[in-house]
């Protein structure tokens, strides 16, 4: 009888220690799943900087001027087919007309200390901090945008596609120039320009195509 228990504890044993052995596999099993799973999600897009351009609007009395300014690079971040992040740099020595002129009275005093004095601050960004949906393809996108050193939060809509690798993203955003320290011929600072003064907003209508 002695032997016959001593048996069945020896025989208990071996199953309690197998199953503590199994579920804790199972438990590094399923850490190391989930450990994997949220790597999967963090997918890195290369802004293409040929298919990209940032297109500008600005306006006097005398109606409005418009031109371009393009990207010298950025990358997006995408997580489950879904834009989440990203930073864009814009290089300010681009900025050219709607005739693609870069060397003329307009385009040489945007580039002085005046406007974006670009020999001081070359470069502009903008980063993304937040990506909400308002439906499949419409978003509002908010982050943080740079000129001349200054940083200021933004927030704009816009269409977002994320298919075969490739995000293209479509969107227009308007800010005011004077947060900025652009306040050259604005009328908020300058109370006697009368019919001279310029519109203290800018339109900047954004094309971005991101590729993995």
């Amino acid at each position: 009888m002695r032997t016959l228990i001593t048996c069945l504890l020896f025989f208990i044993a071996l199953l309690l220690f197998g199953c503590s052995g199994a579920v804790k596999e199972e438990t590094k099993n399923n850490t190391l799943a989930s450990s994997i799973s949220l790597q999967v999600g963090d997918e890195k897009y290369v802004v293409d900087t040929k298919e990209s351009i940032v297109s500008w609007k600005g306006s006097n009395s005398f109606g409005p001027h418009t031109g371009n300014v393009y990207i010298s690079k950025g990358e997006l971040m995408v997580e489950i087919g879904q834009l989440v992040g990203g930073t864009v740099e814009v290089d300010m020595n681009t900025i050219e007309d709607e005739n693609r002129d870069r060397n003329n009275g307009l385009i040489n005093h945007l580039k002085d200390p005046d406007f974006f004095d670009v020999k001081k601050f070359p470069f502009s960004t903008i980063a993304i901090t937040r990506v909400a949906s308002i439906n499949v393809e419409d978003k509002e996108i908010t982050g943080n945008l740079t000129i001349k050193g200054i940083t200021h939060p933004v927030s704009f809509p816009a269409k977002i596609e994320v298919k075969n690798g490739i995000v293209k993203a479509t969107g227009k955003l308007v800010i005011d120039r004077t947060k900025w320290g652009v306040r050259y011929g604005s009328g908020k600072f300058f109370d006697n320009l009368k019919n001279e003064a310029i519109s203290d907003n800018i339109e900047f209508n954004i094309k971005i195509v991101a590729k993995k």
